[in-house]
């Protein structure tokens, strides 16, 4: 991806105010992330291109997504080793997510320290999507904001996915969050702000469009 297109995608992560003091990383696909703009609020913002919880490595999966100083500190590790591994070459998928498992195992990566806050307010993310036999990597808009949860269950907080009310992602997991979805309000004018963008992200890859009925996922 075009580092300026990278820039804006990853930027729109983020709340307007707090963009201008935030880090960027962009993604070297031979070596990993590097720091393309150093920022001094303590947010840090990038393209995740690896999931690697599912043990594949798609060229399209593509989520901007941002990081307080405590994440930065706590969860990013996690991106920039998987990214580091990936570019390698040497390393299968599976191998990459089964040497994170025994990473965390072994206390190496640890839960955050604190609560905390990762903003996902871009107007398209492509991610899979899916149960395990039905897998697949998907372009949609769901702007929302992921608290750190850090073991925490869905029942925890009522069972909530199917409603569209807050949700636990990585349940039971030391990097786990409770997700809320912004509201109808809110992703309309983020929609409205970022139709350049969506343009540009379009042009450059196609599977970055989505029709105005994905546009509410």
């Amino acid at each position: 991806m075009p580092a300026v297109l990278e820039t804006d995608f990853a930027l729109s992560c983020l709340p307007p105010q707090i963009r201008p003091g935030a880090t960027v990383y962009l993604l070297d696909p031979e070596k990993g992330y590097y720091v393309a703009r150093q920022g001094n609020n303590g947010f840090i913002c990038f393209v995740v291109r690896t999931d690697w919880e599912r043990g594949k490595f798609p060229q399209d999966f593509a989520a901007a997504i941002s990081y307080d100083a405590e994440g930065a500190a706590s969860i990013f590790p996690v991106y920039r080793d998987v990214a580091v591994m990936r570019a390698s070459g040497k390393m299968t998928a599976v191998q990459v997510r089964d040497t994170i498992i025994q990473r965390f195992k072994k206390g190496i990566y640890k839960a955050p320290a604190r609560a905390g806050i990762s903003y996902m307010l871009a107007p398209v993310m492509r991610v899979f999507i899916g149960g395990p036999d039905h897998l697949k990597v998907e372009s949609f808009c769901m702007p929302h904001y992921m608290f750190y949860a850090p073991y925490l269950k869905e029942s925890d907080i009522g069972g909530n996915s199917n409603s569209g009310g807050p949700m636990v992602l990585g349940e039971e997991n030391p990097h786990g969050y409770i997700i809320l979805p912004v509201g109808k309000m809110e992703k309309d004018q983020i929609i409205t702000e970022n139709k350049e963008l969506l343009k540009r992200l379009t042009e450059y890859k196609s599977y970055f469009g989505i029709e105005q009925g994905e546009m509410h996922h």
